[in-house]
């Protein structure tokens, strides 16, 4: 149900205030390589921060290059590792550079929400970190841009996804440096909630609930998000693509089962400990920087996330199967 016209009141001055906000932090940005000129009506578009991911990001962007996205609009954040040449030498990417704070430009949303302003409006637009990789039912034969088409016919602005952990067998940091090595994930021990003003859901579970937040699991990350959104310069993020307003947005399953899809998240491949260790001293991404140095100290250890209740991975028809994603009316 809608919030009461106080509560209605107060989020449409949220999003304005966040919209001001993107304008001022346009100044920390540094056009790297601007090829949106390119950018065409239609065109599918796909935005991302990044600091060091040089090692993950060819996966990345081949893996949504063929799925349909046309252009990348990518914000480096004083990377170290080669991210900002090889971003910058491919033909589809425009690449901006900033040495500013993550944390304190809502951890990156200030760059991308302004981005978007300039150059996502009226665009199908992909929100994505560097190690979420999209699927969707019939992913593997059927391209964005008949997704898109067909949520456009439905009426529909936006698709919502879980975002999924793979892991290994083994200890972390022990796996090869591939996306292959990440090959199970956990199936159950999910809870859903959905939240007010804004009526977005909040799910969490999985093997970072499971084994890192044990304790109190209500601690542990948001896996629903809303990365795909046919953009409006008024629309904006407000906690990553957990949830977006206007308020509407959120509402990806409606009144009924709704076409859903799945960010498999490789957060933990072998350089997860190394990555970890660099956070833990650079307390950049997360607000409550004592509960997640715990975090990434418990990374840091190597644990095993397998389990004997763990599934390994087989195909998006699994993923349906179990009820983590579904066709709703796209058949």
């Amino acid at each position: 149900m809608p919030p009461d016209p106080w509560a209605a009141y107060r989020l449409r001055w949220k999003r304005r205030r966040l919209l001001a906000r993107a304008v001022v932090r346009r100044r920390q940005l540094s056009a790297v390589r601007d090829r949106t000129d390119a950018i065409r009506p239609g065109d599918i578009l796909c935005f991302l921060t990044v600091r060091n991911e040089a090692a993950r990001l060819p996966h990345f962007l081949d893996h949504h290059r063929a799925l349909g996205v046309n252009q990348f609009l990518a914000v480096d954040n004083g990377s170290t590792d080669g991210t900002g040449p090889l971003l910058a030498a491919r033909p589809d990417v425009s690449l901006w550079r900033t040495d500013a704070s993550y944390r304190l430009s809502r951890f990156g949303l200030d760059w991308l929400t302004w981005l978007m302003m300039r150059h996502g409006h009226g665009h199908w637009c992909l929100t994505l970190d560097a190690d979420e990789l999209l699927i969707y039912p019939h992913w593997q034969t059927r391209p964005l841009d008949a997704l898109t088409g067909w949520l456009d016919d439905s009426g529909t602005r936006m698709m919502g996804a879980l975002m999924l952990d793979l892991y290994p067998e083994g200890p972390l940091g022990t796996a090869a440096a591939s996306h292959s090595a990440l090959t199970h994930f956990d199936a159950g021990n999910y809870t859903i909630q959905r939240q007010e003003p804004m009526g977005n859901l909040w799910i969490q579970g999985g093997p970072r609930a499971r084994v890192f937040f044990a304790d109190d699991p209500r601690r542990a990350p948001t896996l629903q998000k809303v990365p795909l959104i046919r953009w409006d310069r008024r629309y904006v993020y407000v906690n990553s693509t957990h949830a977006a307003l206007p308020r509407r947005l959120n509402a990806i399953y409606g009144d009924g089962e709704a076409l859903t899809g799945i960010l498999l998240h490789t957060k933990f491949l072998d350089e997860v400990i190394e990555k970890s260790a660099e956070e833990l001293n650079r307390g950049e991404h997360f607000r409550h920087s004592p509960l997640y140095r715990d975090y990434y100290r418990k990374i840091l250890d190597g644990p095993v996330l397998w389990s004997e209740r763990s599934t390994r991975l087989t195909s998006w028809r699994q993923l349906e199967a179990l009820g983590l994603m579904s066709r709703g009316g796209w058949v």
